[in-house]
């Protein structure tokens, strides 16, 4: 098969397309035929050599979000099959062919473009998760999600939503004309100061920031709220210790990706898609993102 590859920890010009030998499907895994993959800013981190933890051998398929058809599947899997349109967030996804387990997948709706559909996985558990599992949220609190207009947060929105919150979506000024798509109840600009003051105490604040807009939203979660976060504890937490922190790592798995899928589909949820790309320029698809304020970038083989 043909990948884009991580020839050395470096910048975009360390990514190589060439060829790699064919996965096989063990017990319990699928073998993914690719259609789409997401470009996520942690394959950067992972490319440079930020995380550490993930210790590269290369030349190294890095990716997290797919989507595409089952080609095979392995001894113990009933619950796919060949053919069966799928997407998930899983591991070495810049290449033409995918293997891991059958339930990190969820099925694609018939309706819903399957290139698209890789546009989803890593931000639909990322958002789902920080309201489902770490903000503890019940029916009729208030949520403030930061960041809403990005693909993480817009996600965060639609869960909330769903489990009967009210939710505030903060953005920043220049996204205010994207109010309507995000689906919140109110939308505030966190980069204004005027508007920043009006923002009432809430229960949780599902944040995705970093740095001191993170910090400045530790004190408008009421006492005993939660400040559930993606990005790690804030700086000055401490300061707020009738706060609950929740640093989170969302989890793969195929139930939150299936749920943002099929609000995605039935059009109650956005997560907007910048442009395509072909697999072999992986690296220029990179830098494109590195440089922000654009949709999902997706790569094609």
């Amino acid at each position: 098969m043909k990948a884009s590859v991580v020839t050395a920890y470096g910048g975009p010009e360390v990514m190589k397309y060439q060829d790699m030998p064919d996965p096989e499907p063990g017990p319990g895994d699928v073998l993914v035929k690719v259609a789409g993959i997401g470009v996520n800013p942690e394959d950067m981190l992972e490319r440079n050599g930020v995380l550490k933890g993930w210790h590269l051998h290369f030349p190294a398929i890095i990716g997290l979000d797919v989507s595409g058809t089952v080609a095979a599947t392995g001894d113990g899997v009933t619950d796919l099959k060949v053919g069966d349109r799928v997407c998930g967030f899983s591991y070495h996804t810049y290449a033409e062919l995918v293997v891991d387990k059958a339930t990190l997948f969820a099925k694609v709706p018939e309706t819903m473009d399957l290139v698209d559909a890789a546009a989803i996985p890593l931000v639909g558990a990322t958002g789902s998760q920080l309201i489902s599992v770490a903000s503890g949220l019940e029916p009729g609190q208030t949520v403030l999600v930061s960041g809403a207009a990005g693909a993480v947060g817009r996600c965060a929105v639609y869960a909330a939503k769903a489990l009967g919150a009210g939710v505030i979506a903060g953005v920043q000024r220049y996204q205010l004309g994207l109010a309507d798509s995000i689906g919140a109840d109110e939308t505030i600009a966190l980069d204004d100061p005027a508007a920043f003051a009006t923002i009432p105490q809430v229960d949780i604040v599902a944040n995705v920031l970093r740095g001191k807009s993170a910090r400045d939203l530790l004190a408008k979660v009421k006492d005993g709220g939660t400040f559930a976060s993606v990005t790690g504890e804030p700086g000055g937490a401490k300061d707020y210790p009738k706060v609950r922190v929740v640093p989170f790592v969302s989890e793969r798995g195929r139930s939150a990706i299936a749920l943002i899928a099929d609000a995605v589909n039935a059009g109650k949820l956005t997560i907007p898609i910048d442009h395509r790309d072909e697999l072999k320029n992986a690296g220029a698809a990179q830098a494109a993102v590195t440089k922000g304020h654009i949709g999902k970038v997706l790569l094609v083989p």
